[in-house]
């Protein structure tokens, strides 16, 4: 889909506050609100819209400890893949998950109320995935820059 301008304009503004209310947003993005809705529906009908969620504050709900766990897999196991995601499939704990280049074959984002539980999850649920062969887990101390979720649009970010 080509995306002009104004649509860029739109989604960055969603981005930033998908609460905004059509008229709010047509007056940010200097179109008519009927315009503006026919734009937003049009990004929805297409698919450049997935969805709209709110974003939830992981600690004030008490969860303190967000952990990157380095995932490698036995390779010779057949079906190792598809074991594997059908394996991180019913854990909640697992808040992202990649498949990535380098010397492990996944990337796990995971977040728990504190270390104890985090030992627990990786002692009682994670090693007991068929073919995990080694985990590497990074905790996150502090985050300096969180935009999950959101794209570079209109040209910010380029450098």
């Amino acid at each position: 889909m080509n995306l002009d301008a104004i649509d860029q304009r739109i989604l960055y503004c969603l981005q930033e506050n998908s609460q905004l209310t059509n008229q709010e947003l047509a007056e940010r993005v200097a179109l008519s609100p009927s315009a503006c809705l026919r734009r937003v529906r049009s990004l929805e009908e297409s698919g450049v819209i997935r969805g709209y969620r709110a974003v939830l504050d992981a600690e004030k709900l008490g969860f303190d400890l967000e952990a990157i766990v380095h995932v490698s897999l036995d390779q010779m196991r057949p079906n190792w893949h598809e074991q594997f995601i059908a394996g991180i499939a019913p854990h909640d704990e697992i808040t992202q998950a990649s498949i990535v280049t380098g010397t492990s074959n996944y990337i796990l984002t995971v977040r728990t109320r504190n270390m104890t539980s985090f030992s627990q999850f990786i002692e009682q649920k994670l090693v007991k995935i068929p073919g995990v062969r080694d985990l590497c887990s990074n905790i996150v101390m502090r985050k300096i820059k969180d935009r999950s979720g959101m794209l570079p649009l209109t040209g910010r970010g380029d450098g």
